[in-house]
């Protein structure tokens, strides 16, 4: 690694290479399937521009509102679709946790969201792991260690079939799982 800025990019690329597979995603045939994985990707390419080291660009202030606007949003929309999928509360506290950091970014400008670049000691006013971020990081370390185990793969009940690459359960679970492992990198960083 060259400094402090590596593992930031590395974030980048993990979050884009994600988003991006969820666009493929929002192609398949299962109409759950496709509404999740526009949600999927819009989370994906927001934690990867959130991810770029604050060497490399740093953003305008009317960025971290704009994030909390469009996550917002987010959590909103699936606020209303957890009536019908409680999958979707996952989605609302990916959001959520979205928009806290845009609000601690906003509040400590020059703030650096990529693992292992310095940040300020004190980014909320005191030192040790703010209450809200230690219980995210519970979350989604628990996301994580869970969403692991159901990586690994059950026998086959059916014969081998071809299956679309937006319609691959394992990758979907694969690319959340990347996800929630870039949350605890981002939240770690707070």
């Amino acid at each position: 690694m060259h400094g402090p800025t590596s593992p930031g990019w590395l974030l980048v690329a993990l979050c884009a290479a994600t988003g991006a597979y969820c666009l493929l995603r929002m192609r398949s045939s299962v109409e759950e399937q496709r509404r999740a994985a526009g949600g999927e990707a819009l989370m994906g390419f927001g934690m990867a521009a959130m991810a770029v080291p604050g060497e490399a660009f740093s953003p305008p202030a009317w960025t971290w509102p704009l994030y909390a606007a469009v996550f917002g949003a987010a959590a909103l929309r699936a606020l209303w679709a957890a009536r019908g999928s409680p999958h979707h509360l996952h989605h609302l506290v990916g959001s959520a946790a979205m928009v806290y950091m845009a609000v601690a970014m906003s509040a400590s400008p020059g703030f650096p969201v990529s693992p292992g670049s310095p940040g300020p000691q004190h980014a909320h006013g005191g030192t040790g792991v703010p209450l809200l971020t230690g219980v995210l990081l519970l979350y989604f370390t628990g996301y994580v260690l869970i969403g692991g185990v159901r990586l690994v793969p059950a026998p086959a009940l059916a014969g081998p079939r071809t299956v679309r690459w937006g319609d691959r359960p394992e990758l979907a679970r694969a690319c959340r799982l990347s996800m929630g492992i870039a949350m605890v990198a981002m939240l770690l960083s707070l």
